[in-house]
């Protein structure tokens, strides 16, 4: 069975990703893809992975997983996602580092399901707004207290990706700045489904939508629906020139008023995480949905 783990990080898509393909279960269920409510397993793979750190696991931990949350039909690839599985918000940063706890969630992840093929998938996204929101969900008020004394300019994500492939070079890693998932949205849910471009699907263009102004919102479904069969490089053509034309600034700006987060340094953040993206995608084993 293939095992997907979609963690994450916080702040990134709050379920869209989950719900749209919980929305499509039926469809996937007749490729084998199995999309368990989130709600029957959040708390109970916590609760494994908890007591997996302190007793280990027991032989039939995994099948009494499967069989708790899966629907009927053959099972052959598991979707499970969570912003929560590499831990909370307040140990999403720390020591400098991005996720400290990744590559050991991603162990007892193998441990429970060992004879599986497990594959990740993780949507980043700059540091400049991500650590700003991420504050937002901890008890900590000012950021510095969040990072516990780290420079922010010195985090990178290819950091973790790295830990993660070399603790665990058997497990692919896909990938995707969440700054591009309206326009990547499609081959995002695809990829992780494990469906071909031809198979339809309900919501293919959700976000979108909501970035898009209500004329530009009727005129984009017009089009789309008068141009049947468009392929995935044609279709980010067409969502490319509405969004130019008809992007609602408003749902895209972010306002960050937060103390010592100047103008500078989310610019020199953003050129940071940039060239961060391109380390990235020379990381082998690494996928990078991009535009």
């Amino acid at each position: 069975m293939q095992v997907v783990i979609h963690a994450g990080a916080h702040n990134t898509d709050d379920d869209r990703l989950v719900n749209c393909l919980s929305d499509n279960r039926e469809i996937l269920a007749n490729y084998g893809t199995n999309v368990p409510d989130p709600m029957n397993y959040r708390r109970l793979i916590r609760d494994i992975l908890h007591k997996a750190e302190g007793d280990g696991l027991s032989d039939d931990a995994r099948d009494i997983l499967v069989d708790a949350i899966s629907h009927d039909g053959a099972v052959d690839r598991l979707i499970l996602s969570n912003p929560g599985f590499f831990g909370t918000p307040k140990m999403a940063v720390g020591g400098g580092l991005f996720y400290a706890a990744a590559e050991l969630r991603l162990d007892l992840f193998r441990k429970m399901f060992p004879d599986d093929e497990i594959e990740l998938f993780v949507a980043l996204r700059n540091p400049a707004t991500f650590l700003p929101a991420l504050l937002e969900k901890t008890p900590f008020t000012v950021m510095d207290d969040l990072l516990r004394g780290s420079d922010p300019t010195h985090m990178r994500w290819s950091e973790m990706v790295a830990r993660i492939r070399n603790s665990h070079p058997d497990i692919p890693v896909t990938l995707w700045c969440n700054e591009d998932t309206p326009l990547i949205w499609s081959q995002v849910v695809r990829e992780v489904a494990n469906i071909d471009p031809t198979v339809e699907f309900t919501g293919e263009f959700s976000l979108l939508i909501d970035i898009m102004t209500p004329p530009g919102q009727q005129r984009f479904k017009t089009y789309m629906e008068s141009h049947p069969g468009m392929t995935e490089v044609q279709k980010r053509r067409v969502i490319a020139a509405f969004l130019d034309k008809f992007a609602d600034e408003d749902a895209i700006e972010e306002e960050l008023d937060l103390p010592g987060w100047t103008a500078e340094l989310i610019d020199e953040l953003t050129e940071i995480y940039d060239d961060d993206v391109y380390e990235i995608e020379r990381i082998q084993g690494v996928q990078m949905i991009t535009p």
